[in-house]
C-alpha cells in the first residue's frame, strides 16, 4: 500500500485542523504508520512459517495457527489505519464543496463571495469536523476492543495448546519471537490510546470554544440592549417638562380664559342694553312723526 500518497492527501487537513488535530496527525504518521511500515511488517512476515507444533499430523499446524491467530496483527492494524484516517477526508471534501459553491457564487454575483473563508469551522463544517473526530475515536476504540477480544488480551504467549481436529491430541504450539511481537503490540495499543485521547481533547476544545462564542454573543446582545435602553431613558429625561414652562402655559391659559370672559361680558351687556336702545329709537321716531303732522 502507498502510505506516502495517503500522507500527502491528509497533509491538507492541517490547514483546517486545530493544534490537537495537528498533533494527532503527526502521531499517526510518525508513531503508527512509520513503525508499521518499517518494523512491524518485518516482525510478522515469517509468522506462519515459524509457527511450530509438536506433531506431524497433516493439517494440524494450519488449524492450530488459524485458531490462535484468527486475523494477523499486521492486517488488523492496516485496516485500523485506513479506517482511522478516512474520516479526515470528510473535512477536506466539505471544504472543497464550499470552495466550489463560492466560486460559482462569485461568478454569478460579480466578485462578491459566499464564504469569507471556506476553511473556517462554522456552521456545517464545524459539525463535519466534530463528526470526523467522533468517527476517528470510535474506530480506534473499536479496533482496540477487537484486538483484545480476538486474542484474549494484548499479551503474546510463548506456548499455546491446541486440541482441534485433525490433531490426535492436545498439542503444544510455539510462535516465533513472542517478546518482540508483544512489545510492538503494546506500542501500537498505547499509540492508539494516545490518539483517542487527542481526539477527545480536540472535541472538548471545539465544544468549549463554541460555548464561549455563544456566551460572548449573548453578552454583546445584552450590552447592546442595555445601551439602547439607556439611550431611550436619556432621551425621555431630556424631553421632560420644565416647571417654568408649565407655569407659563398655565398663565397663558388664564389670560385666554379672562379674554373669553370679557368677551362674554360684552355680549351679555349688549344683550341687556338692546331693549333700551330699541325703546329710545322708537320714541325718537314717534316724536319726529308728530312734529311732521303739526307742521302740516
Amino acid at each position: 500500500m502507498n502510505w506516502g500518497g495517503l500522507q500527502s492527501l491528509l497533509s491538507g487537513v492541517n490547514k483546517y485542523s486545530t493544534v490537537f488535530g495537528r498533533v494527532w496527525l503527526s502521531m499517526v504518521f510518525v508513531f503508527r504508520v512509520m513503525v508499521f511500515v518499517v518494523a512491524a511488517q518485518r516482525v510478522w512476515i515469517d509468522d506462519s512459517k515459524d509457527f511450530v507444533c509438536n506433531t506431524a499430523q497433516p493439517g494440524c499446524v494450519n488449524v492450530c495457527y488459524d485458531h490462535i491467530f484468527p486475523i494477523s496483527h499486521i492486517r488488523l492494524w492496516a485496516l485500523q489505519l485506513i479506517f482511522v484516517t478516512c474520516p479526515s477526508l470528510m473535512v477536506v471534501a466539505h471544504v472543497k464543496l464550499r470552495e466550489g459553491k463560492d466560486s460559482k457564487y462569485t461568478a454569478m454575483h460579480e466578485g462578491s463571495h459566499l464564504y469569507a473563508n471556506p476553511g473556517k469551522k462554522r456552521g456545517g463544517l464545524w459539525w463535519t469536523y466534530l463528526a470526523s473526530l467522533i468517527f476517528k475515536a470510535g474506530f480506534d476504540a473499536g479496533f482496540l476492543y477487537i484486538l483484545y477480544y480476538v486474542y484474549e488480551g494484548y499479551d503474546m504467549p510463548r506456548l499455546s495448546k491446541c486440541s482441534l481436529e485433525p490433531c490426535p491430541n492436545t498439542v503444544d504450539c510455539y510462535i516465533s519471537r513472542p517478546t518482540e511481537k508483544k512489545i510492538f503490540t503494546i506500542f501500537m495499543v498505547v499509540s492508539s490510546a494516545a490518539c483517542i485521547l487527542m481526539c477527545i481533547c480536540e472535541m472538548v476544545y471545539l465544544i468549549y470554544k463554541r460555548i464561549q462564542k455563544l456566551i460572548r454573543k449573548k453578552e454583546t446582545t445584552s450590552s447592546t440592549a442595555q445601551r439602547s435602553r439607556s439611550k431611550s431613558t436619556r432621551s425621555k429625561e431630556s424631553v421632560r417638562k420644565d416647571p417654568t414652562n408649565t407655569a407659563s402655559i398655565q398663565n397663558l391659559c388664564n389670560v385666554k380664559m379672562e379674554e373669553a370672559l370679557s368677551e362674554k361680558k360684552k355680549i351679555i351687556g349688549l344683550s341687556v342694553l338692546e331693549p333700551i336702545w330699541t325703546y329710545l329709537f322708537k320714541r325718537q321716531n314717534t316724536q319726529s312723526s308728530m312734529y311732521v303732522c303739526v307742521n302740516i
